[in-house]
């Protein structure tokens, strides 16, 4: 779920969280692990939590659009 766009480079999302390493974060739009992708923490800030495994996260607009969340 798109929540806002920030700009014209970064647009804040709900996405559920999968895993997590030091470096990444496994999130999806849907909840579907098989459709997981990996965020790198140097690119996108996490958020606020918006439900269980649910976060907010910071994107750049082209990782949202390179995803299909935008």
């Amino acid at each position: 779920m798109v929540l806002k766009a920030r700009g014209s480079d970064t647009i804040d999302l709900v996405l559920q969280l999968h895993a997590e390493t030091d470096k990444a974060w496994r999130v999806s739009d849907d909840g579907n692990i098989a459709k997981a992708k990996w965020l790198a923490k140097s690119q996108v800030q996490q958020g606020e939590r918006k439900g269980p495994a649910m976060y907010e996260y910071t994107v750049p607009e082209w990782i949202a659009v390179q995803n299909g969340w935008v």
